[in-house]
């Protein structure tokens, strides 16, 4: 056994890690794993496989097939110890075909042994589950199960095999309750080696203005990624379990503001979009600070709140910079939480989120 594999499943004690989604929101986005700063991550994720509505089986999409096969050989030339997990789902994932599959025992462990089989044969060292999201209590359930059977499985093929456990992780919204309905934390507390908690994307595609990645909230407290990791520990998940997620990602708007005063939380918004090359609004850390450097807006870092906006009398942008990138990493860190990860790696600027994350942790 290589000295990699005795490695490739030892439970994290500390987790720096990022997403990375060659597809890219906005077409600035779409990167190589060639260019991922794997020195400065301990666990990379590779988002994302998909699950086919017929067999539910995990695949790979075609044109992704070569770039997630050497996915984990490209990323280690940068750093032979970082740690890499294929996941599966996202927010553009197939949620009726995660239901059915979830909901039935042969279903799932197809899903499972496909997956394990397609981690394995890449050199894969774990799972990630981001299923976005279980939307009843019957889904709730069988996330329960589905992660339960996907621990007993992945137990057993190391034992068979004689190779490490792969990891086990899943991707979560900001609060153990989404909408009404209730993450199995129990469970999930057993089957996981950590939880990512998405504390970002708190407005939706048609929300106006808004707060999208806030740490606090001190208006409407809640949502805000603090009360989200409150309920969390509260709901019985343990600090060591969670990983505090932040985005590379800002929102736009086009607004109607008669001077530069009128930006704060009350400002009146028209329309999302502006300088986006998204319709929801997205726009990359990277073409943030190109458009602060072409343009020459307003920049502040708002502390009430932590997060970072920039403003001119036609476009507002609110997003995370390294101010509040390294606070949000303070926060985890002071909490007792396991680590942080970032959505996604290449969205940043190069390497200034990501530099700022790891050298905030290791301070």
């Amino acid at each position: 056994m290589s000295s990699d594999e005795e490695n490739q499943g030892t439970p994290a004690s500390v987790v720096k890690a990022a997403y990375w989604y060659p597809d890219g929101e906005t077409p600035e986005a779409i990167t190589s794993a060639e260019t991922i700063p794997s020195a400065l991550f301990t666990h990379l994720f590779c988002a994302f496989a998909n699950i086919a509505t017929d067999s539910y089986r995990v695949y790979i999409p075609p044109k992704h097939d070569y770039m997630f096969s050497t996915f984990t050989e490209t990323v280690k030339i940068g750093n032979e110890k970082v740690k890499t997990l294929l996941s599966i789902g996202g927010r553009s994932g197939n949620n009726s075909a995660f239901a059915s599959m979830a909901s039935k025992q042969l279903l799932r462990t197809m899903f499972i042994d496909s997956w394990i089989w397609i981690a394995r044969s890449y050199g894969f060292h774990g799972l990630d589950l981001s299923w976005e999201y279980p939307n009843s209590d019957a889904e709730m359930n069988d996330f329960g199960d589905l992660i339960r059977e996907l621990r007993n499985t992945v137990n057993a093929e190391s034992s068979l095999t004689n190779r490490p456990i792969l990891l086990l992780t899943a991707a979560v919204y900001y609060s153990p309750v989404y909408k009404k309905f209730t993450y199995p934390v129990e469970v999930m507390k057993d089957s996981l080696d950590w939880v990512n908690i998405i504390a970002y994307d708190f407005c939706g595609p048609s929300s106006t203005l808004g707060l999208p990645a806030c740490l606090y909230n001190p208006w409407d407290k809640d949502p805000c990624g603090d009360s989200g990791l409150k309920q969390w520990i509260k709901a019985g998940l343990p600090e060591k379990k969670a990983v505090f997620g932040f985005s590379y990602l800002g929102l736009s708007w086009s607004w109607n503001a008669e001077d530069d005063k009128d930006h704060g939380n009350d400002a009146a918004a028209i329309t999302r979009g502006g300088v986006a090359l998204s319709p929801n609004g997205s726009i990359t850390y990277s073409k943030i600070k190109e458009f602060i450097k072409d343009y020459g807006p307003t920049t502040e870092h708002d502390t009430v709140v932590v997060e970072d906006y920039c403003f001119s009398k036609e476009i507002l942008i609110r997003y995370d910079d390294t101010q509040s990138v390294v606070t949000k990493v303070g926060y985890a860190k002071q909490n007792g939480l396991l680590g942080y990860f970032a959505w996604n790696v290449g969205a940043d600027d190069n390497t200034l989120l990501s530099t700022a994350a790891s050298q905030a942790w290791d301070a």
